[in-house]
């Protein structure tokens, strides 16, 4: 056999530049890149934390006309979303950020998902509960100086958790409550959290309260066009529903005793006109 007849493959013709190299595996697999690891979000520039800072600040002095007040809602929006950012990390979503939104609010961002429904609700009512802790130095204040401004604050703070315990997207009411509601069917929470929010909007336009009104406005059409929530983490255990239930309606009540406490001294003691006044600043005239 000649030279010539070794270099020559079974089908009797010269190999090509594309056929394998004599020795290597025909089937042989092309190596498989390593998979990319997921892009790590940037951590918010100092600059810019400051700046919407103090926008927050100036709008919040702006609608109130006070330095001690506007301090107190400000300071109240972050413990609030600490006690969101203190729980995400409990539950393994952290690290936890928390953000001012100028003109809106606050934000706690973890950097996962929760692994479950029930640590959502916790977390979703952690900002809530935590956030009343804000309300001491201000009482405090006002028991030490008698100056109302201090107790004012103390109100807004409460008022401040329990206006995010309405269930309307996308305050926190509505990630405690809706969970409950998806265990019974999964469309009653779209349903009920559509008809609060339209409400709540409705309620934020006929008290001149109008970015807030476009804030939740914006939400409950994202609500609409999302439709059925809740595929990626599961649904609550009967027992889970039940728990979360109790846990928000005991916020709640918190949350409404400490407002309706703070307004004791200006209704001279009186309960039912502690309420009346704090149903007023909602808009409610009784």
């Amino acid at each position: 056999m000649s030279d010539t007849d070794s270099t020559l493959s079974k089908s009797g013709r010269a190999p090509g530049p594309w056929d394998p190299k004599p020795g290597a595996a025909p089937n042989a697999a092309p190596a498989t890149p390593a998979p990319a690891q997921a892009p790590v979000e940037k951590e918010q520039s100092i600059v810019w934390a400051a700046a919407s800072t103090l926008l927050m600040a100036g709008f919040l002095w702006w609608i109130t006309g006070s330095v001690i007040v506007a301090g107190a809602i400000l300071f109240g929006l972050f413990v609030h979303e600490a006690g969101h950012a203190l729980v995400m990390n409990r539950v393994g979503m952290g690290p936890a950020r928390i953000y001012i939104i100028p003109f809106l609010g606050g934000l706690a961002k973890g950097r996962r998902e929760p692994k479950s429904e029930w640590d959502g609700v916790l977390v979703s009512l952690a900002g809530p509960a935590f956030g009343l802790l804000a309300m001491i130095p201000f009482v405090a204040a006002w028991a030490v100086m008698g100056h109302g401004e201090w107790l004012a604050g103390a109100f807004f703070i409460a008022m401040l958790n329990l206006v995010n315990l309405v269930p309307a997207p996308p305050l926190d009411g509505s990630k405690a409550l809706g969970p409950v509601l998806t265990r019974v069917h999964p469309r009653l929470e779209h349903i009920v959290l559509l008809v609060i929010g339209a409400a709540v909007v409705w309620w934020g336009i006929s008290t001149g309260r109008f970015i807030l009104a476009v804030f939740l406005g914006l939400a409950v059409i994202s609500h609409l066009r999302r439709g059925v929530w809740r595929p990626a983490w599961g649904t609550l255990s009967w027992a889970e529903a039940g728990r979360s239930l109790g846990f928000y309606l005991l916020t709640a009540a918190l949350c409404a005793a400490a407002a309706v406490g703070a307004m004791l001294p200006v209704a001279e003691g009186a309960p039912v006109e502690a309420m009346r006044l704090g149903l007023a600043y909602l808009g409610v005239r009784l």
